[in-house]
C-alpha cells in the first residue's frame, strides 16, 4: 500500500534546531522522528512511501535513501531549485506537493495515507483505513479528543453525528470552540481527491483543500481515535516529547543505551566517576560523553553524545544536544542547548556566541575558552549561572 510523508516544511516554529536539522530528522533520543513514522507505516502494510522534501532536503534523502534498510521503498519529490550552486527550498504546500507527484506520474492509484513528518504516533492505521472505506469517503481526517482548555492550540474539526465534516475552526478561543476534536495531520485519501487540487500552484491541505471539500459537499469525514500523538511542531512540544519518553509515557519508544543505575541510561564509553557525580533519573547520557567530578544532573534530562560537562556544572530538566561543552559551574535549569544556542522551554533563544557567553557553553570539539573574570559575574545571570 502507498503513503506519503509531508517533509517539506522549514520548521520555523522549532528553530534554532531546524537551522541545521530538517524537522523530520529531529531526534527523539538519537532516533529521527520520521523513522518512527516509517516503521509505523511498514507495520500496517504501507511499504511504498513518497516524501516531499524542500528545506535541507539532502539531509533527509541521505538518511533514508531508498528505504531498503527500513523494509520499505521510498522516493522523493524535491520542491525548489538550485541557485548559485546551492539547493534552495521552495515548498508548494502540502496539497500542492501531493499534486506534483500525481502530475509527474499517477502514483496514488488506490486508498493512501498522508502523515505529517513531525509527530510521534502509535495509531492503528489499519482500523482507520477500514473506517474510511466503510464510509465511502473521498477523504478522512483522523482526529484526537483533547481537554477543552487545550483547543486554542489546534485546528478543531466539527462533524455531524455520522462523522461527516461540517466545518473547521483554526485555534478557536475556548468559549467559541464547537468541538474538542482536533486535526492531527493524519489523512486518508482516495485518488479522486486530486480532482479538487489545482496543478502548478501552492496549495495547502488544511486551509484550502479541506474547505473546498466541505463547500463542494464531497464525502468528507473525520474519525476520532484513541491513540498517542506527540507533536514536536514547536520547541515546547519537543521539550514535552523528550520528557515524556524519559518518563516512560510514550509507548514504542525505548530509552537507548544501558541502564547503569535506576533510571540512568548511558551510551558507549561514557567517561564518568559515578560515585563522584550526583545523578537523579530519568537521565540519558550519549556515548563518548565526559562528565567531570562534582557535576549534578537531574532528570528528566537528555545529554547527547560527545558532550563535556565540566566540574560543578548542574543540568536540571534540560536537553543538551551532541558536542556541547558546559563550562565549570554553569547551571542549566529548564534549558535546551543546541550548538551555539541556549533555549528556554518557552522557546526564547540566546545566541551564546554573539552574547560572548561561549565560556559557559561552547562546542566540545573546540579548545576550552578562557573565562573573562570581569564579564563573568555581570552576564552569568542570563543563564542562571551560580558564579562559582
Amino acid at each position: 500500500m502507498k503513503a506519503m510523508i509531508l517533509a517539506a516544511g522549514k520548521g520555523t516554529r522549532i528553530r534554532p534546531i531546524t537551522f541545521t536539522i530538517p524537522k523530520p530528522l529531529i531526534p527523539i533520543l538519537q532516533k529521527p522522528v520520521m523513522e518512527f513514522l516509517v516503521e509505523l507505516l511498514r507495520q500496517h502494510g504501507f511499504d511504498q512511501i513518497m516524501v516531499n522534501v524542500s528545506h535541507l532536503a539532502d539531509e533527509i534523502e541521505n538518511y533514508f535513501r531508498d528505504g531498503q534498510r527500513f523494509g520499505v521503498q521510498i522516493a522523493y519529490s524535491f520542491e525548489g531549485r538550485i541557485m548559485e550552486g546551492k539547493l534552495v527550498g521552495e515548498a508548494i504546500g502540502s496539497a500542492g506537493g501531493m499534486k506534483r507527484i500525481q502530475d509527474f506520474s499517477p502514483f496514488f492509484d488506490d486508498t493512501f495515507v498522508v502523515l505529517c513528518g513531525d509527530a510521534l504516533i502509535d495509531l492503528d492505521l489499519t482500523a482507520a483505513v477500514k473506517w474510511h472505506k466503510e464510509k465511502g469517503a473521498i477523504a478522512t481526517v483522523v482526529m484526537k479528543t483533547v481537554p477543552k482548555e487545550e483547543v486554542c492550540s489546534y485546528g478543531v474539526v466539527v462533524t455531524d453525528e455520522a462523522g461527516r465534516i461540517k466545518a473547521f475552526q483554526e485555534k478557536p478561543k475556548v468559549e467559541e470552540a464547537l468541538s474538542t476534536n482536533i486535526n492531527t495531520g493524519i489523512y486518508i485519501f482516495e485518488p479522486e481527491v486530486f480532482d479538487y487540487i489545482p496543478s502548478g500552484v501552492e496549495y495547502d491541505i488544511g486551509s484550502q483543500l479541506f474547505p473546498k471539500l466541505v463547500e463542494m459537499k464531497a464525502p468528507f469525514y473525520a474519525v476520532p481515535m484513541d491513540f498517542q500523538w506527540v507533536d514536536i511542531g514547536k520547541v515546547p512540544d519537543y521539550w514535552h516529547a523528550i520528557r515524556s519518553v524519559l518518563l516512560g509515557e510514550v509507548k514504542n519508544v525505548a530509552i537507548p543505551g544501558h541502564e547503569v543505575a535506576p533510571g540512568v541510561y548511558a551510551g558507549l564509553n561514557v567517561a564518568v566517576n559515578w560515585d563522584k557525580v550526583e545523578i537523579a533519573g530519568p537521565v540519558y547520557i550519549g556515548g563518548m560523553t565526559r562528565i567531570e567530578d562534582g557535576a549534578k544532573i537531574i532528570g528528566p534530562t537528555m545529554i547527547g553524545p560527545n558532550c563535556w560537562v565540566c566540574k560543578g556544572a548542574t543540568v536540571d530538566n534540560s536537553i543538551i544536544f551532541e558536542y556541547s561543552r558546559l563550562g565549570p559551574g554553569v547551571r542549566l535549569v529548564d534549558k535546551l542547548v543546541f550548538g551555539r544556542y541556549c533555549v528556554d522551554k518557552t522557546g526564547a533563544t540566546i545566541d551564546v556566541q554573539a552574547a560572548a557567553l561561549d565560556w559557559l557553553i561552547t562546542d566540545a570539539r573546540q579548545d576550552p575558552p578562557s573565562q573573562p573574570p570581569l564579564e563573568r559575574q555581570a552576564i552569568a545571570e542570563l543563564l542562571g549561572h551560580d558564579g562559582g
